[in-house]
């Protein structure tokens, strides 16, 4: 095990060089951020050559990337055209995502992996139908769609909830975005979990199980359900990331302050350098939840061995 993770480590760190590059150069063509500092007028000559110089931007782009690699390995992710640091927008917007992801994984695990196997089990039943029917129209209708639509009811009309999160962003607030971040990997949580609870259903060591006169839940818990989550897992390890990145919309929608705020104000302003700082932490978020998701294998599968 210790020599896999260690092999595994060895592989990211080309992949974690190669993404940064990638996003690194996507930025950089965004545009000219220094025309964006200036506002409606164009800058003059002196003050924008005089900006390029401060921020970097006048040296060639693979200097600036080297210069900000250099800079990332020493806790420094560069400074955002306001002056203040990219560590400090991260200090304050990732704490309040992930307790948003938080939120949104658990309605993933509890409420997808439950309807999953309800449904697995009693596959062809009306709850069954029912339950697949109602994933499907789930996924089909948009984020922003759910998020508006249950804003205005529970928020506005009802008066359930509030119609725009705190800036503190306590988990009690995060309920309501939470499941509107949730809803479409819940809904695949669902289906997923669902036909590989009916596959294995029929495999022979479930019989096998049920032949011994082994109690049903055991049965359905110990054996048919540590089996059938591999898939589930791999999807819902993937998804962490996902989440935390995706989280535009609903951020949006809901007036939270978290990562997927400050990137889209990044990307509106042409702030490369908060940017580049954001996603090169959602990729180290990315890798590790997949480094995760390999060695929960071998803890749900024992016939799973690392060399």
């Amino acid at each position: 095990m210790g020599r896999y993770v260690i092999r595994r480590l060895l592989q990211m760190i080309p992949v974690f060089f190669g993404t940064t590059l990638l996003i690194f150069l996507m930025v950089n063509v965004m545009g000219d951020p220094i025309a964006g500092l200036c506002g409606d007028r164009q800058c003059d000559p002196a003050t924008a050559a005089q900006l390029r110089s401060e921020f970097g931007l006048d040296k060639p782009v693979w200097q600036q990337y080297a210069t900000y690699m250099g800079n990332v390995f020493t806790g420094d992710f560069g400074t955002a055209f306001n002056g203040q640091k990219v560590t400090e927008l991260m200090g304050t917007a990732f704490p309040i995502t992930i307790r948003l992801t938080i939120v949104a994984i658990v309605f993933e695990v509890v409420i997808g992996i439950t309807l999953g196997v309800i449904t697995g089990l009693r596959r062809g039943r009306p709850v069954d139908t029912t339950v697949l029917i109602l994933t499907l129209v789930v996924i089909s209708i948009p984020t922003f769609v759910t998020g508006l639509l249950l804003q205005l009811l529970l928020g506005v009309q009802w008066g359930v909830i509030k119609p725009s999160v705190s800036p503190e962003a306590p988990f009690n607030e995060l309920i309501v975005p939470g499941l509107v971040l949730a809803s479409v990997s819940l809904a695949y949580v669902t289906r997923l979990t669902r036909t590989s609870i009916a596959e294995n259903a029929r495999a022979d060591y479930v019989r096998t199980a049920t032949a011994k006169g082994l109690p049903r839940r055991r049965v359905v818990l110990r054996h048919l359900l540590r089996n059938s989550l591999i898939p589930v897992v791999t999807f819902i390890g993937t998804d962490v990331g996902a989440l935390m990145g995706g989280a535009i919309v609903t951020e949006r929608i809901f007036n939270i302050h978290g990562v997927g705020y400050q990137l889209y104000q990044g990307i509106l302003r042409q702030n490369s350098q908060t940017v580049v700082g954001f996603v090169t932490v959602l990729v180290l978020v990315f890798l590790a939840a997949n480094l995760i998701v390999d060695l929960l294998y071998a803890v749900l599968d024992p016939r799973i061995r690392y060399a």
